[in-house]
């Protein structure tokens, strides 16, 4: 069962060593995480969220938000908040990962895909502290049942907060893990980063993100 794999006390026993976040850099980067999710929800959610919400659910029916179950810091699971991009029929379904040309996405959902703005509502999440602006992408927790057991050194992505955008990410690993070789290559951006993460790191990822915000990710579906 995934309840079982994820028990967070088995988590905190296996990432401790040798992947340690300093105190300093962990309350720094907390304090950067709540300044910067505040003005984002206070200036561009309050009004992003009623409008791509409307947009939402004027051109496909079902909510504007879509709600999935992801681990967190040590495992723990969360809602976690996104536009929905996919026909609600389709994505009531069994879990299975978006593919390029997908079916299930709707028109206005490969927009905010590609553009990344699908994942704005993840801002709220960082305010609740279950998310970090820079940090490993949060997998479902049915692709943690998965490599779990199989990839050595997985559990190390449980060591800090997950985050809105990563290293993996600015480092273009996008799209669906359709193979354990795809999950090694991000996992060892996500390694990477846990070591030698530090704010000027997040203040370079954060900027990389932006751009591609608005160059358009095709490698986003």
């Amino acid at each position: 069962m995934v309840s079982n794999v994820l028990d967070p006390h088995h988590v905190k026993a296996r990432v401790k060593p040798p992947f340690l976040v300093g105190p300093i850099h962990y309350s720094g980067k907390r304090i950067f995480d709540l300044v910067i999710a505040g003005l984002v929800t206070v200036f561009i959610l309050s009004w992003l969220i009623p409008l791509v919400g409307l947009v939402i659910m004027l051109t496909s029916r079902g909510p504007a938000i879509f709600i999935q179950t992801r681990s967190g810091l040590h495992g723990r699971h969360f809602a976690c908040y996104k536009f929905r991009t996919m026909h609600w029929s389709s994505s009531q379904g069994p879990f299975h990962q978006a593919s390029k040309n997908d079916t299930r996405v709707t028109p206005v959902g490969r927009f905010l895909r590609r553009t990344n703005l699908d994942e704005m509502p993840q801002f709220l999440n960082v305010l609740l502290g279950q998310m970090s602006i820079v940090g490993p992408r949060p997998h479902p927790i049915q692709l943690d049942a998965q490599f779990w057991h199989s990839m050595p050194g997985y559990s190390h992505r449980y060591q800090v907060r997950p985050g809105i955008t990563g290293l993996a990410q600015a480092q273009g690993c996008r799209g669906e893990t359709s193979s354990t070789l795809k999950m090694k290559h991000r996992l060892m951006y996500d390694q990477f980063y846990i070591r030698k993460a530090t704010l000027g790191l997040d203040t370079s990822i954060c900027l990389h993100t932006l751009l591609s915000m608005l160059k358009g990710n095709t490698d986003a579906f």
